[in-house]
């Protein structure tokens, strides 16, 4: 699936291909972000082909968590985005729960990792990694 990219200074903007959405609703994610994607690939020998798995789970102490991993192919029913040469892979539940949202990283005194800001949830926990619709 060929995806329209919009490079902005900071993210990169990747429509969802979901009839009836906007830009609002673009799944974006940071440059720093996507360049973490590459180290881990490249330090754990990941193959190039593998495509990054981002999704939505029940659980989490705000009802909901995030989960992010690699997989060597789509499912069935995958929505397969194009960020710069890396692939996403969002499964068609989760794709409605990650509308709008802006992965990043993090390396701060605070910690580092993985974050997600995502402008629909209505109740976070403190850990960052759980959310609530």
């Amino acid at each position: 699936m060929e995806t329209m990219i919009m490079d902005v200074a900071n993210h990169v903007s990747i429509p969802t291909g979901v009839i009836g959405t906007d830009e609002n609703d673009n799944i974006k994610v940071t440059h720093k972000a996507i360049s973490e994607v590459r180290k881990i690939k490249a330090q754990n020998n990941i193959p190039e082909e593998y495509g990054l798995r981002v999704g939505v789970k029940g659980g989490g102490c705000s009802g909901m968590s995030y989960t992010l991993g690699y997989d060597a192919a789509p499912r069935d029913n995958d929505r397969v985005l194009n960020v710069e040469d890396l692939k996403v892979f969002i499964d068609t539940k989760s794709i409605f729960y990650l509308m709008g949202i802006t992965l990043d990283y993090t390396d701060g005194l605070m910690g580092r990792g993985f974050t997600f800001n995502n402008p629909n949830a209505t109740k976070t926990c403190g850990c960052g990694s759980s959310f609530g619709v």
